[in-house]
């Protein structure tokens, strides 16, 4: 197990490193930087020379965009970065790591509460399709599910701000807290909790029917197999057939999913956290990446790459514990 650890871990090195030199070219490849954004008003205006302009440049780092002045920025970069320094975000004027780690948990939270309710409710309406394979319990659980994949998470979003929110008054409309009163402790809690709500339902229904379909998929192929018409003609009870034999067997393709989703778990969702205000990583960053803000950006993504190296490893050793037939070498 260590040696295969260790093994992973050199890999998944190399493939961060490599991750970092694409992102950082395609970073200084956009049309625009952060110090064009802000000074373009000022040179219209006269207020600022393009060798002002070129000076504020070379003083962000981001002075020349030639091939040999973008590798030698990078490799500014990679040596601070090694050293935990990620840099100072041009927008919000604060390391990046002190950034990042302001707006992620809440991210966390609404995700982490999202993806449990989201197994929760998935697996057991994933099993039970199966199970009712064609039956009237397998078409709606799948006509439900196909509604929650097909709706844009904009659309779902705004749909219930709309019947909720405006219509019914029962949640708030934007935000993590009630601006209208000063409330500490318990009570703060709770506001925090009525205000995710909404923003947790979006991301439940829209998650719900992939996990549902993928475990609906896997026990029906597992519900096939030789060994499942065996242990039926052994006697056994088909609740123990079900979730004794065949369900344990529907868990790698799930653990792997789930193994993936770990980026999403602190990566945030955009869209989700744009339309109902909510201040998490996910707005925060694509903020910074519509003003240039590089090191933001790659601060922020090579913190989502770690996460999906570190998920992909999680997935790996995971295996072994849901089947052991599976060796780690």
């Amino acid at each position: 197990m260590l040696k295969y650890f260790l093994k992973r871990l050199a890999i998944s090195i190399i493939i961060l490193f490599g991750v970092s030199i694409i992102i950082y070219f395609i970073v200084r490849m956009m049309p625009a930087d952060y110090i064009d954004q802000h000074t373009a008003a000022q040179v219209a205006q006269g207020q600022l020379t393009l060798e002002d302009v070129q000076r504020m440049k070379e003083l962000y780092g981001i002075g020349d965009n030639s091939i040999g002045g973008i590798i030698k920025s990078y490799g500014q970069w990679i040596t601070k970065a090694l050293r935990g320094d990620f840099g100072v975000s041009f927008v919000y004027g604060r390391p990046v790591h002190q950034v990042i780690a302001k707006y992620m948990w809440i991210s966390f939270g609404i995700s982490l509460a999202a993806m449990i309710l989201n197994i929760l409710i998935s697996i057991p309406l994933g099993i039970v399709a199966a199970t009712k394979q064609y039956g009237a319990a397998d078409y709606i659980v799948t006509v439900l599910a196909m509604i929650g994949i097909s709706l844009p998470s904009f659309f779902l979003g705004a749909l219930l701000l709309r019947v909720f929110s405006i219509g019914l008054g029962w949640f708030p409309l934007q935000g993590l807290s009630d601006a209208t009163q000063i409330i500490t402790g318990f009570k703060q809690v709770l506001d925090k909790l009525h205000h995710l709500v909404l923003p947790m339902t979006t991301l439940v229904i829209l998650n719900i029917g992939g996990l549902m379909r993928y475990t609906r998929t896997n026990m029906l192929e597992v519900l096939n197999s030789d060994y499942i018409r065996t242990a039926r003609a052994k006697g056994l009870s088909e609740k123990s057939v079900i979730y004794k034999h065949a369900f344990r067997n529907t868990l790698i393709p799930i653990v792997t999913m789930l193994g993936g989703s770990l980026p999403g778990l602190f990566g945030g969702a955009l869209l989700t956290e744009t339309v109902f205000a909510i201040p998490g990583i996910g707005s925060t960053s694509y903020k910074a990446m519509l003003q240039g803000d590089i090191p933001f950006v790659m601060g922020y993504m090579m913190f989502i790459a770690v996460l999906t190296v570190l998920g992909t490893i999680f997935a790996d050793i995971s295996y072994a514990i849901v089947d052991p037939r599976v060796k780690l070498q």
